[in-house]
C-alpha cells in the first residue's frame, strides 16, 4: 500500500443501527451519511489525534499525537524508543481518532490502518511543510512546544508514520440527529 499519493474515493454507508434515520427522536433531522469530503476536511483540521497500538502481549496501548493530513494519508511521528514505536514494530496495525466532546454537535472520527514508516526524503519534506503550515509557530518558533521536529524527522532521531485509511468512521452530531458513517476504501 502506498505511503504517499493515495486520493481513493471510499464507499460510504450509513449504519442505521446508530443512527437516528432507524430512531428519530422528536424534533430531530432525519440522519444521513457524511461525506467523505467534510470527513477529510475535519481530519485537516484536527490538532490533537489519539494513536491506538498493540504491544506484543496484546494489551492496548492508547496516546495523544499531533498529525498531518496530506495527499490522502494521516502522518504522525513519534521517537522510535516510545511505546507506540515499539507496537508498531510488531504490529503495524492502528488506529487514529480524533473529535469533540459534545453529546450534541460535532464529528468524532476514527481511522484504521497498517503505519507504515516514512522514509523517502521528498515524502518527508512534504509531510514536514504540512505540520509546518499546520501547526504554525508550534513547530517554526524556537520557543513552539514542537519546534525542531523537523530536523529530528530529517536525521532519524524522530520515526514518521503513514497511515492510509482501510476503514473510517464518523459519528456526527447535528440538529438533533445521531449519525454513524463508515467509509471503506
Amino acid at each position: 500500500m502506498p505511503t504517499h499519493g493515495s486520493a481513493q474515493q471510499p464507499t460510504t454507508e450509513l449504519d442505521s443501527r446508530y443512527s437516528s434515520a432507524l430512531n428519530p427522536r422528536p424534533g430531530a433531522e432525519e440522519a444521513t451519511a457524511t461525506e467523505w469530503a467534510e470527513a477529510r476536511r475535519q481530519l485537516a483540521r484536527a490538532e490533537i489525534f489519539w494513536v491506538s497500538t498493540v504491544r506484543p502481549d496484546g494489551r492496548l496501548h492508547v496516546t495523544p499525537v499531533i498529525a498531518a493530513w496530506h495527499d490522502g494519508v494521516l502522518y504522525f511521528s513519534t521517537g522510535p524508543d516510545e511505546q507506540k514505536a515499539k507496537n508498531l514494530a510488531h504490529d503495524g496495525h492502528c488506529a487514529l481518532t480524533t473529535g469533540g466532546n459534545s453529546l450534541t454537535e460535532g464529528l468524532d472520527l476514527v481511522v484504521e490502518g497498517r503505519a507504515r514508516a516514512v522514509t523517502d526524503p521528498a515524502v518527508l519534506e512534504e509531510v514536514i511543510a504540512a505540520y509546518e503550515a499546520k501547526y504554525g509557530a508550534h513547530i517554526t518558533a524556537p520557543e513552539g512546544t514542537f519546534h525542531g521536529i523537523g530536523d529530528a524527522l530529517r536525521k532519524g532521531d524522530v520515526l514518521l508514520f503513514a497511515v492510509a485509511p482501510a476503514t473510517a468512521y464518523g459519528f456526527g452530531r447535528e440538529g438533533g440527529a445521531f449519525t454513524h458513517t463508515r467509509w471503506s476504501f
